[in-house]
């Protein structure tokens, strides 16, 4: 990873500098944790739920504990990039919130849209077939 690779920049101040952009585009509920190996952003803007989900390295995998936090500290600072792009070609009229956010977005059951339809494309590529309708999406 090199964005950010040598920032000083706290993961808490890169939270909260995630937090602000979403209030000052319009977010009106926002989370920020973490499970397992992974972080989780989500917020509710323009009446949709979203979430990022950052994965989160194992430390063991590093040769030091500063190596590691330099790691997650990079990848928060990338979130952070990532989100204030998005939300600033929408802001533009680039493109549309649901067009730069919808793999993001949460189905009823919890799952994010990309985490839904990218096994459906994969088979699709695959087998180089169309469903005829989404399974999923059946009345």
């Amino acid at each position: 990873m090199t964005y950010a690779a040598r920032t000083k920049v706290p993961i808490d101040r890169s939270k909260k500098a995630i937090e602000d952009l979403l209030l000052r585009y319009g977010a009106d509920q926002f989370i920020a944790g973490w499970a397992h190996a992974q972080a989780l952003v989500q917020f509710r803007a323009h009446g949709r739920y979203v979430k990022f989900l950052l994965p989160i390295p194992e430390r063991k995998d590093y040769r030091s504990v500063a190596s590691w936090e330099q790691d997650c500290r990079a990848r928060w600072r990338a979130l952070t990039l990532c989100i204030k792009a998005k939300l600033e070609a929408v802001e533009a009229g680039i493109t549309s919130f649901d067009d730069e956010f919808l793999a993001h977005f949460i189905l009823p059951n919890g799952s994010t849209v990309s985490q839904f339809l990218v096994p459906q494309i994969e088979a699709v590529y695959a087998n180089g077939k169309m469903p005829a309708l989404l399974e999923a999406l059946k009345p």
